[in-house]
């Protein structure tokens, strides 16, 4: 593998809207980022994602961009943007975009030159489809937020476009080659003011299968979901590639692929020596349980779901290139409330779960909050859900017969506005992060898990994440962690996560007690070294390791 300047870093994601505000407005900014650059900083922070930040409607949370060139005012200025790209130089740090371009706002100046003249330049750069009442729209698609792909074209009757997010989320035509050009003078544009890079939001979704039509429908109305045509799709590292070209492979940029129904064949297009993308996310975990029926027909990820998605995800990449390892993000619930079981999320298991996928090879991703161990935070009623997709799932749990009391229980444990919550950095009043109203409610638990509260605390959660930045730092082991192959170990021993990292050198051995009761583990050999461990000391006996529950060690061999 071609080694690049990023392989041995830690990233971090920041919802701007819930990090952390300056104002007082109840709204994150850039000015309360720009703050905690420090902060990062001292946990050990290197590349840090900020979530859409652009002008917008926020029709789908900053997503829909009307302005590709413009700081939205509610997160500051160009002026701010520009200050923060400097401050994070001087401190060797690298400011990750969002970069969405699946779809616009139906607010983007495109979008309304395009309803003023369907037939015209900008018509071409959407999918716009004549249609008349009574007839059947274009295809039978289902939006990934319910309800048909198709919506009317403002001001005219007979003509639809298509929207495979949000009806305010117009696709664009990536067909279109002027299209595709205006996105890569965008991106060359902000790569040229200093951005390291880019994550890329759904980008799976910007080749469809020429000609549009239907598939069979999947649920009683009568639409089918977006995978079915995503599986007929093909061509799409063309257009994948000719972006890197223009754009991407010029700046030596980051980028980070969100990735979804890709072809095995595809992968070394996508992430390989010549890839379009840096590296691409892991979500084989975060898909697991899942049931097209909707949230309310999704199943508890165990043990076992998570170790053997998790292995198989990192078997299909070796010797390919690197995925990015997440835990949560801003589109998922909190991992800890997640994959653990109920009634055992404690500091013990939450350094667990993020020690198992820190310490897979890949780059690791911190979402805002996971390192301090951040959890769900339940409705009480399904008025405070903000999440779109939340209130869409709620209905599709009422249609299937479920009652209002169980609706609201299915999508309280998925909802995306669990991971949206305001960052929880001390016990004072809305946890620290604004002195106004936050737009989002705090977790009530925010006087338990708080940064304040554990950074000076040496067995805390947040004390725990340093530590494996620290290691994954340290010269002596940093090979193996970065690029040593990922070989599983007694895959087969229930309730027990464990694998090597083999580099040139050095041998570490990664072992994971997924249950609350103790288990013993057969070593491969000796142990020089326990490098990290999240009990107070571990029994190594006669060539086993007595691990107590949620025991998480790396040890050196």
């Amino acid at each position: 593998m071609e080694k690049k300047w990023w392989h041995g870093k830690t990233a971090y994601q920041i919802y701007p809207k819930s990090f952390c505000d300056s104002n007082g407005d109840g709204i994150g900014d850039l000015r309360g980022i720009i703050s905690k650059l420090d902060y990062l900083k001292e946990l050990g922070v290197d590349i840090v994602w900020l979530s859409p930040i652009y002008k917008s409607p926020l029709a789908d949370q900053g997503y829909d961009i009307s302005d590709y060139y413009s700081i939205d005012p509610r997160f500051g200025t160009m002026e701010d943007m520009e200050e923060l790209l400097e401050e994070a130089n001087k401190r060797e740090m690298f400011i990750v975009m969002d970069l969405v371009v699946n779809h616009c706002s139906d607010e983007h100046e495109w979008f309304q030159k395009a309803c003023e003249d369907p037939d015209g330049r900008f018509g071409k750069y959407f999918y716009i489809r004549d249609w008349h009442e009574g007839e059947p729209l274009p295809t039978n698609w289902r939006s990934y937020f319910g309800g048909p792909c198709w919506e009317k074209l403002p001001g005219h009757d007979d003509k639809v476009y298509l929207h495979v997010f949000h009806k305010k989320q117009p696709d664009l035509n990536w067909e279109n080659p002027e299209l595709r050009a205006e996105v890569y003078k965008m991106i060359n544009w902000w790569l040229e003011k200093g951005l390291a890079g880019f994550r890329i939001d759904a980008i799976i979704n910007i080749k469809k299968a020429l000609p549009l039509h239907d598939y069979p429908a999947d649920r009683d109305d009568g639409l089918c979901a977006i995978q079915r045509m995503l599986e007929e799709a093909t061509g799409i590292t063309e257009f994948l590639n000719e972006m890197a070209d223009e754009t991407f492979r010029k700046w030596d940029a980051f980028t980070a692929g969100e990735v979804f129904d890709e072809k095995d064949e595809e992968l070394p297009q996508f992430i390989g020596d010549r890839g379009c993308f840096s590296t691409m996310f892991d979500f084989a975990e975060n898909l697991l349980g899942r049931s097209d029926k909707g949230w309310y027909d999704a199943q508890p990820v165990t043990a076992e779901m998570y170790k053997k998605a998790a292995f198989q995800a990192h078997k299909r990449v070796e010797g390919i290139g690197f995925l990015s390892n997440i835990i949560e993000n801003h589109d998922e619930p909190r991992g800890v409330s997640h994959y653990l079981p109920e009634g055992q999320v404690n500091e013990r298991s939450k350094k667990l779960l993020g020690g198992l996928n820190f310490m897979m090879k890949g780059l690791p991703f911190l979402y805002q909050g996971q390192e301090i161990g951040m959890e769900n935070c339940h409705y009480t009623s399904i008025d405070e859900a903000d999440d779109i997709s939340a209130l869409d799932q709620y209905r599709v749990a009422l249609d299937a017969g479920l009652s209002e009391a169980e609706a609201l229980a299915a999508v309280d444990h998925h909802s995306r506005d669990n991971a949206r919550t305001p960052f929880q950095w001390d016990d004072s009043p809305n946890a620290g992060f604004t002195t106004g109203t936050p737009w989002l409610r705090v977790n009530p638990n925010y006087k338990r898990v708080n940064l304040a509260e554990q950074r000076d605390r040496a067995d805390s959660v947040w004390s725990f994440y340093r530590q494996l930045i620290e290691l994954r730092r340290n010269p002596e082991y940093a090979e193996a962690v970065v690029y040593g192959e990922m070989v599983p170990y007694l895959p087969e021993q229930k309730n027990l996560m464990a694998y090597f990292r083999k580099g040139e050198e050095k041998t570490l051995l990664v072992l994971g007690n997924w249950q609350p009761d103790p288990q013993e583990v057969v070593l491969p050999g000796p142990v020089e070294e326990v490098l990290l461990n999240n009990c107070p000391g571990l029994c190594l006996t006669d060539g086993v390791a007595r691990l107590e529950g949620w025991q998480f060690a790396v040890l050196a061999l």
